[in-house]
C-alpha cells in the first residue's frame, strides 16, 4: 500500500545540485528539538522555495567523506553512494527548511530542526539526532534541495493540515507561506507540551496542539482529531505528514469523507516502532 504521494505532487525545484555548507550555531530549543543553522560556502547557490520545502542531508562520518558524494542522486547515483564503505559513507537523511534568512549575521543562513528520539546513554539516537547535538561551528554538512509537496490546486482557499512532530518543520513552513486570508484548521502532534513553537499562521487558521500522554502510540492522538475535524464546505485542500499509520489512515478518512485524492497529499515520514 503506499504510504506517500509525494513523488506525483512535488513541485521540483529550478535546479538540483549537491551543496556544501557549514554549521554556523546550534541549540536546543525544546526538551525533543534541536535546531542546527548552517550557510556559508555554497549557500548563495540556495534557492528559498517556501512552503515544505525539502532536502536531503548528508553528515560526514569520516575526514573527506563528503567528497566522493555525487552531484545529484538518481537511481545510478544512488547506487554508486549505497558501494561506498559504510565506514566513510555520509549519513543521508530527509530534512524540511524551517527558516530561511538572507541576511544572517554570516550571510544566508538555513535552520534545521531535528527530532530528538531514543538516548544516546541507551543506544537507541539516531546518527541524525545524536550529530545535531554534538557538532560545532565549520563542520561541513551536504545538501541536495528536493523542492516542495504542497501544491494545492490554484484555487483553494481552506485547508486542513495535520502532522506529529517529524511534521513540525514542515507544518510550520507551509503556515509562515500560505496567504493571510486562507482559512480551515493545523493539528499538531508533539512528544510534549514544552515542544510548541510560535508559528506564523494566517488569522483565519485554527492551529491545535496536542502534547501525547506517556505511552500512546504517535501520531494516534493527531488521527482522532482530526478525524474530528468537520467536512469542509467548500473545496479544501487536505495535506497530512508523519508517523505512517497517521498519513495513510487520515488519507483514507479524507477520501471517505468526499475530499477528492487529488486534493490531498500525504506523506509518511517514519514508521512506530522502528529505528529512525
Amino acid at each position: 500500500m503506499a504510504r506517500q504521494n509525494l513523488t506525483a505532487t512535488r513541485i521540483k525545484p529550478e535546479s538540483a545540485e549537491l551543496l556544501t555548507l557549514r554549521v554556523l550555531r546550534r541549540e536546543r530549543i525544546s526538551p525533543h528539538f534541536a535546531r542546527v543553522t548552517i550557510g556559508q560556502d555554497d549557500v548563495t547557490a540556495f534557492r528559498p522555495m517556501g512552503f515544505d520545502q525539502w532536502f536531503r542531508l548528508f553528515i560526514p562520518v569520516a575526514e573527506g567523506s563528503l567528497a566522493r558524494l555525487p552531484k545529484t542522486l538518481n537511481a545510478l547515483a544512488y547506487a554508486k553512494y549505497l558501494t561506498i564503505a559504510k565506514t566513510s559513507r555520509p549519513v543521508l537523511r530527509n530534512y524540511t527548511v524551517r527558516a530561511f534568512r538572507p541576511d544572517g549575521p554570516d550571510g544566508p543562513e538555513l535552520d534545521v530542526d531535528f527530532v530528538l528520539h531514543g538516548s544516546e546513554a541507551d543506544g537507541t539516537a539516531g546518527p541524525a539526532a545524536l550529530w545535531a547535538q554534538r557538532c560545532a561551528r565549520g563542520d561541513a554538512v551536504a545538501i541536495l534541495d528536493e523542492g516542495i509537496g504542497f501544491n494545492p490546486a490554484p484555487d483553494r482557499t481552506h485547508f486542513l493540515l495535520v502532522a506529529d512532530e517529524t511534521g513540525l518543520p514542515a507544518i510550520a513552513g507551509v503556515l509562515g507561506s500560505l496567504p493571510r486570508s486562507a482559512t480551515g484548521h493545523a493539528v499538531i502532534e508533539l512528544p510534549d507540551a514544552d515542544d510548541e513553537q510560535p508559528l506564523d499562521a494566517p488569522p483565519g487558521i485554527e492551529v491545535t496542539w496536542l502534547p501525547r500522554t506517556r505511552g500512546a502510540t504517535p501520531g494516534q492522538t493527531a488521527l482522532a482529531a482530526a478525524q474530528d475535524l468537520p467536512t469542509p464546505t467548500t473545496p479544501a485542500h487536505a495535506w497530512v505528514v508523519g508517523e505512517s499509520t497517521l498519513a495513510v489512515s487520515l488519507r483514507r478518512h479524507w477520501v471517505r469523507a468526499g475530499i477528492p485524492k487529488q486534493d490531498i497529499m500525504f506523506c509518511g515520514y517514519w514508521k512506530a516502532g522502528r529505528a529512525h
